[in-house]
């Protein structure tokens, strides 16, 4: 009888001990929230191809960067803005030499869908006319929302940032300040034009020119922490590779010339 129950105790305790290594071939990702779509299909490929699946977290850049700094267990980082993933190397948080920045985005004007109408955004238009007199624009919170930072510079640029600043919904994210023009809640949201293109609820009405603000870049990078970690930089490989370029192109990124 003990001969019996031996294997079958061994069988039973088997995969409690492998689950902890299986755990730590994972890799965690942090990401801006303007990346949740396309990753998380490029997560799927990854995992198609015999990994273990990607464990995500998306939210602002600001947000995940200050994570990885109180010590939150990131492999991979990446930032909708070149600001926080210098604020990570300042401080000596990301892997010396993996950094890249692979893909673009652009900045777009959106209301909802049943009421936009189509301009040309110039140093003329006038959005207060736009919002009404009790109207707000919903974005990223500029002070430390990649999202916000870039529209505060393209209200700079247009010359009504002070008259405009006030009237700002501030959002944690830009998922947020897409959700708040979806329910009709902002009449006008600056959002990036990936984000816009994933919602039936809103409509690109104009885009910021490029001139307007700093070019919307994504740096990568692997942390610190996972320096050593042979599948973060493989991934890292995976996500910057020519395989994954049409993905990224698909959910409307441009690619790094």
């Amino acid at each position: 009888m003990r001969r019996r129950l031996l294997p079958a105790l061994a069988a039973l305790l088997l995969p409690a001990a492998i689950l902890p290594a299986r755990a730590q071939e994972s890799v965690t990702v942090f990401a801006a929230a303007s990346l949740t779509d396309a990753l998380r299909e490029l997560g799927a490929q990854w995992a198609a191809r015999g990994h273990p699946a990607l464990r995500f977290s998306f939210a602002a850049s600001s947000a995940l960067a200050r994570q990885i700094e109180q010590g939150a267990p990131a492999d991979l980082f990446m930032s909708a803005d070149e600001a926080w993933a210098n604020y990570l190397q300042e401080r000596n948080l990301l892997a010396n030499a993996t950094r890249s920045s692979p893909i673009g985005n652009a900045l777009v004007l959106i209301a909802p869908a049943n009421v936009a109408q189509p301009l040309t955004l110039t140093r003329g238009t006038d959005l207060a006319v736009l919002l009404g007199p009790q109207g707000r624009i919903a974005t990223g919170d500029p002070a430390h929302v990649p999202v916000g930072r870039y529209a505060q510079a393209a209200l700079t640029w247009m010359g009504q940032w002070p008259a405009l600043a006030p009237r700002l919904a501030r959002a944690d994210n830009v998922r947020a300040a897409l959700l708040l023009v979806e329910r009709g809640e902002a009449p006008l949201g600056i959002v990036y034009a990936t984000d816009a293109a994933a919602s039936a609820g809103v409509r690109v009405i104009g885009t910021f020119p490029a001139g307007s603000h700093e070019p919307i870049t994504y740096p990568f990078a692997v942390t610190r922490r996972a320096e050593a970690n042979a599948r973060a930089r493989a991934l890292l490989a995976f996500l910057t590779s020519a395989e994954a370029a049409p993905t990224w192109q698909r959910f409307g990124f441009s690619l790094a010339r």
